[in-house]
């Protein structure tokens, strides 16, 4: 499976747990359009076992057990991945990072590259335990569960990142602009990431 997802907005290094909810809430709603669309509409009881799918065809059948989750529960909210060990999928990332600096500089005005990118990619998975959220956050009717990418981080397998200037005349030295391709794949082929590939 593969999508490309967009960001536009600030991008710090180190970003505290504050920023990085803002980034996982921008990203929600891409993600979960991406649950709307095939192939993951047919595979929605991951997050909601009570779904049945409208067409059969590409739905996910389980004879006996219980049904696998991709959601996990972190500081009272629920958090719905696409990437996760629960269907043993990974992805590589493909990243254009489009900046108002000249291209090459690795220290930039908005912070160093690669602490901006670790920011980024700590947004885009479930946090780790409550502590990595914002203190007292609380959620919208319509982020529950919230939409990330990744259950963790870890299911990253590989990483590309190209950085360009942002030709924009009034552009904010922290602005960032990022196009973000995913492309997923399985570690183990199973029932479970049918379509998926």
């Amino acid at each position: 499976m593969e999508f490309t997802l967009y960001y536009r907005g600030p991008l710090r290094a180190n970003g505290k747990p504050q920023e990085k909810h803002e980034l996982r809430r921008y990203f929600h709603r891409q993600i979960k359009e991406l649950w709307n669309q095939p192939p993951l509409n047919q595979h929605f009881d991951l997050i909601d076992p009570s779904h049945e799918p409208t067409d059969a065809r590409g739905s996910i059948v389980i004879v006996a057990g219980e049904k696998p989750s991709v959601v996990k529960t972190v500081g009272g909210h629920d958090f719905a991945s696409v990437v996760s060990s629960e269907i043993d999928l990974v992805a590589d990332l493909s990243i254009t990072f489009l900046r108002p600096e000249p291209p090459g500089q690795i220290v930039t005005q908005g912070g160093d590259v690669d602490n901006r990118i670790k920011t980024l990619l700590d947004a885009l998975k479930v946090p780790n335990d409550p502590g990595a959220l914002p203190e007292g956050v609380s959620l919208a009717a319509d982020e529950e569960p919230l939409y990330c990418l990744f259950e963790d981080d870890n299911l990253i397998t590989g990483l590309t990142i190209k950085t360009d200037r942002l030709l924009e005349p009034e552009a904010s030295p922290g602005l960032a602009v990022l196009l973000i391709h995913v492309r997923t794949r399985p570690t183990l082929g199973t029932y479970l990431n049918l379509g998926l590939m």
